[in-house]
C-alpha cells in the first residue's frame, strides 16, 4: 500500500470581502502518495493557489480556513501553531511560487537568499549551507557562479530554477509548484518542466503538487490529475483515466482543446461563457450555466462527490443520480 505524504480532508477557505463570502475552496478532499506528482487543474480563479496557500499556511488576507483537516506525517497542520509550522515550511514541504520575478529579494544576491533558508531550518556551518546552495544551482541547470548574482541580473527561466533550487535547499518531501512556468516563453516552460520531472525521477521520495491551468502540461508530468472549477472539485482519478476517460463535462471541454498528435483533423470546442461570480455562485451544480448537458435538476441541486470507481471520483448531478 502506498504511503501517504499529504491527506487533505473536507477544506473550506473563504476569503470574507465586503461584498461577501468568496467560497474559494469549498469541500475539498485529496491525498498526495509518497513520490507521487498530482496536478491541480482548473481556470484563473478556480481555487488552485488558495489550496497551497492553505496548506502552507500563509493565506493572505482576508482568506481563512474555516474547516478541514491537512495531515502531513499524522500532524494536522491546521492544529499547528506558528513556530510548529515554520518548522514543517521549507524543510518538510516547499513552494515554488508563481512568480519568481517577485519572489525573490532584489536586495540580497540569490545564493544568500538559498542559503539563509537552509541556515534557518539547519544547525550547520555556513561554508557547508554555501556549497549546498552552489550545488543546488547546479542540480537546476544553472552556473554555480550564479549564487552571486542579483534577481535582475538573471533571465526569467533562470530565476524560475533558482526558484526551484531553492525549494530544493532542505531537501523537503513535499513541493507545491504554482504555475511554475507563469510568463515564461514555451522553449523555457518545456525546459522547466523537463527539470521537474527530472528532479521528481532522480529524487524517488519526492512528491510534487503542480498547479496549472494547463491540462496538456499536467498530463506529462503528473499521475493523478484533479480538476477544479469554482473552487469545487469536478473530477479526480489517475491520469490515464482522465485522459481516456473523463466524465465530468467540464473535464471534456478542457481536453477538447488538447491537440492529439495521431488526428490530422481535429475540431476544437471552447466553453461557453465564463466562470462563476464566486461572490454570488449559481445555485445547484456551480458549472451548470456553461453545462450544454445541464438539465433542470442541475440548476437545483448541488452534486454529491461520487466514486465511479478505481478511486475515480466525479461531482455531476448526471451521474451521481
Amino acid at each position: 500500500m502506498a504511503e501517504s505524504v499529504l491527506n487533505v480532508r473536507d477544506l473550506n477557505s473563504y476569503y470574507f470581502m465586503p461584498s461577501g463570502v468568496i467560497k474559494a475552496v469549498d469541500r475539498v478532499s485529496f491525498t498526495i502518495e509518497k513520490g507521487e506528482a498530482l496536478g491541480i487543474i482548473g481556470e484563473s480563479g478556480s481555487g488552485k493557489s488558495t489550496i497551497g496557500w492553505s496548506i502552507m499556511r500563509i493565506l493572505p488576507y482576508p482568506g481563512k480556513i474555516v474547516k478541514g483537516e491537512i495531515f502531513y506525517d499524522d500532524q494536522d497542520l491546521l492544529k499547528l501553531d506558528m513556530e510548529e509550522m515554520m518548522k514543517i515550511r521549507w524543510k518538510k514541504i516547499s513552494m515554488i511560487t508563481q512568480s519568481a520575478m517577485n519572489a525573490f529579494d532584489p536586495l540580497m544576491k540569490v545564493g544568500d537568499q538559498i542559503t539563509e533558508a537552509i541556515l534557518i531550518h539547519e544547525d550547520i556551518p555556513k561554508a557547508i549551507a554555501v556549497k549546498r546552495a552552489e550545488n543546488l544551482l547546479e542540480k537546476v541547470e544553472l552556473r554555480a557562479s550564479i549564487y552571486r548574482n542579483y534577481p535582475h541580473e538573471l533571465s526569467g527561466g533562470m530565476k524560475q530554477r533558482a526558484m526551484i533550487a531553492m525549494a530544493l535547499a532542505c531537501r523537503p518531501v513535499l513541493i507545491i509548484a504554482d504555475e511554475p512556468t507563469t510568463a515564461l516563453d514555451v522553449i523555457v516552460q518545456a525546459q522547466i518542466l523537463k527539470l521537474l520531472e527530472d528532479l521528481k525521477d532522480s529524487m524517488e521520495s519526492l512528491s510534487i503538487m503542480f498547479i496549472s491551468h494547463d491540462i496538456s502540461v499536467v498530463s506529462e508530468l503528473c499521475d493523478k490529475i484533479f480538476i477544479m472549477y469554482g473552487g469545487r472539485m469536478m473530477e479526480y482519478a489517475d491520469t490515464q483515466t482522465i485522459i481516456g476517460n473523463p466524465l465530468h463535462p467540464y473535464t471534456k471541454g478542457l481536453l477538447s482543446v488538447f491537440p492529439k498528435i495521431e488526428e490530422t483533423e481535429m475540431k476544437f470546442e471552447s466553453i461557453p461563457g465564463s466562470p462563476p461570480n464566486m461572490a454570488n455562485p449559481p445555485k445547484g451544480c456551480i458549472f451548470h450555466p456553461r453545462c450544454r448537458y445541464a438539465k433542470r435538476l442541475c440548476r437545483e441541486k448541488t452534486p454529491e462527490i461520487v466514486n465511479v470507481g478505481d478511486n475515480h471520483f466525479v461531482s455531476c448531478c448526471l451521474i451521481s443520480t
